[in-house]
């Protein structure tokens, strides 16, 4: 199938400051108008705060549909001026693909770079405080809009304005949107689960836990009344 947008932003960056607390930041990145280098964990000069639940090659590089944040916007219109691209903490900002149309395991090329989608995006307190938006963190999980995380195959260079070009598909049945429809349902339903965590391209920590998740289950059905 053809899957083709082109990025209309790239970011990276150092460290900010939430408000009130004073917390440490990735998620206010800069932008970059030129190429920027891209290696195994992601874009050089990329930097995190948590190193525990951000960076790391598999998630490398982050991307977050554009159009996502006019639902943002309008559901939290006290907070709309502040919603622009990159003020997620995205590193490449794009028009056009989704949550619907991205699969787990999809292989990109832009520029000189090849990218594999490993995991969704999981939005975080810092979304909050970031927009001083009490339950905007939640609102992103429940719609499905979190963007996703890309592992790097090939490193190389990429800028502002390259095309992103679907190279393969590993999976038609899971998109980032279907993956988080089995994964926050109340009661998944267990086949579903072990297929997700059986997806090629799914980071390994994620298949762990679907895997825990489905055992769980089936060991929950299995057991005597």
């Amino acid at each position: 199938m053809t899957l083709t947008t082109k990025i209309d932003h790239v970011f990276a960056g150092g460290l900010g400051v939430l408000q009130p607390e004073g917390q440490r930041t990735g998620i206010f990145k800069q932008r970059h108008t030129g190429p920027v280098r891209v290696e195994l964990h992601g874009i050089v000069g990329d930097q995190h705060a948590d190193t525990r639940v951000h960076g790391g090659p598999e998630k490398a590089v982050h991307q977050y549909a554009t159009q996502n944040y006019e639902r943002l916007a309008h559901a939290f219109a006290r907070s709309a001026p502040q919603l622009v691209a990159g003020s997620l903490g995205e590193n490449l900002a794009a028009f056009g693909l989704c949550e619907r149309t991205v699969h787990i395991g999809d292989v990109f090329q832009v520029g000189s770079v090849v990218l594999q989608v490993s995991q969704p995006r999981s939005p975080c307190w810092k979304i909050n405080h970031r927009f001083d938006a009490e339950h905007m963190s939640m609102f992103v999980a429940k719609e499905r809009i979190t963007g996703w995380y890309y592992r790097v195959l090939q490193p190389g260079c990429l800028q502002a304005g390259d095309s992103l070009e679907l190279l393969e598909r590993q999976s038609e049945r899971f998109s980032i949107d279907r993956f988080w429809q089995v994964q926050l349902a109340h009661r998944p339903v267990i086949e579903d689960l072990v297929a997700l965590a059986a997806t090629p391209g799914l980071c390994e920590d994620w298949k762990r836990r679907l895997g825990e998740r489905a055992k769980y289950l089936q060991n929950r059905a299995s057991a005597p009344l």
